[in-house]
């Protein structure tokens, strides 16, 4: 059988598709699909951290053209936005999706059916925002989208603290990994989002998502195809470690595509920390753009008007 585009239907005709589906389903019975490990019964209704239950919860779909440029080109990125998060950081600027829940469930089938509808619309990939904990119902819609005509790459549009052996079951399907690289520091990601662990948990998952699909790749159109693409939001006083960040990412490859992102504000509960309690400063992006570059990565995605 010859390969074919985008790299799922490959594992959907080889029936390979289906096994992972049952497999990422089982991983519900006994929640471990991030590093929170739970361990509750979704299957059964009960939730964990994430408060995500049996069925997926999704706030809006649509284009989005505020992407990072490899991804939305003139249609498009198809935008899944879905609800809750396994890290719920106190300076969300989606809080009201993330933290208080803002959705409506859908099945396997209606979650296929908005897959359809964006590729209809002339998106150029389906991309899936705050996927984490909804990897099993993302993986049982694929096949009846596959089975109506889905042809477009996925992209997995994450925080970055992710379970390994939970995106292994990723493998062959996904075709763009945007993870975030959020933190360097325990102590900041204790007192941001309660995940002491992040650094290395998102160490060990960037490796596996670049294992899986290497750097990222691009069609004659400058569309991305396939590979990681990274994104670090610089946070005030370098809150964020950039540094230390890209210093990794360079170990990884110094040929990461990395997104410098410089739209910080403080949202949600980010008052009550003086550290984040104020936007970032045009002078401490410009810096942050510095230190990456002199670490040896070069393919930038940099938006320093942002800056206020």
């Amino acid at each position: 059988m010859a390969d074919r585009w985008p790299a799922y239907l490959n594992l959907f005709e080889s029936g390979e598709l289906g096994r992972r589906v049952e497999a990422a389903l089982q991983m519900l019975a006994a929640c471990r699909l991030c590093p929170r490990y739970c361990e509750v019964n979704r299957l059964a209704g009960e939730t964990g951290f994430c408060k995500g239950g049996r069925q997926a919860m999704v706030s809006s779909y649509n284009p989005h053209f505020g992407e990072e440029r490899p991804l939305v080109g003139s249609g498009g990125s198809g935008t899944i936005f879905l609800t809750n998060c396994n890290l719920r950081c106190s300076f969300c600027q989606n809080y009201d999706i993330s933290h208080l829940g803002h959705g409506r469930e859908v099945s396997a089938g209606r979650l296929a059916e908005m897959m359809l509808r964006l590729q209809q619309m002339g998106c150029h990939n389906i991309n899936f925002v705050t996927p984490t904990h909804y990897l099993p119902q993302i993986l049982e819609a694929l096949p009846p989208a596959i089975e109506d005509g889905l042809r477009l790459p996925l992209v997995w549009n994450c925080g970055g603290y992710e379970s390994v052996p939970a995106l292994q079951l990723l493998d062959g399907i996904v075709d763009i990994y945007m993870p975030d690289a959020k933190f360097a520091s325990s102590e900041v990601t204790q007192r941001l989002c309660g995940a002491p662990d992040y650094p290395e948990r998102m160490q060990e998952a960037l490796t596996e998502m670049h294992r899986q699909v290497g750097d990222l790749r691009f069609d004659e159109r400058g569309l991305a195809t396939r590979g990681l693409l990274v994104r670090h939001l610089v946070l005030p006083n370098d809150q964020a470690g950039t540094e230390q960040i890209a210093r990794f990412l360079c170990q990884l490859s110094p040929d990461t595509y990395l997104n410098v992102m410089a739209q910080y504000r403080p949202c949600h509960k980010a008052h009550s920390d003086e550290l984040i309690d104020r936007p970032l400063s045009i002078e401490e992006y410009r810096q942050a753009v510095e230190v990456v570059l002199e670490t040896g990565l070069h393919q930038l995605d940099e938006r320093p008007l942002a800056c206020r």
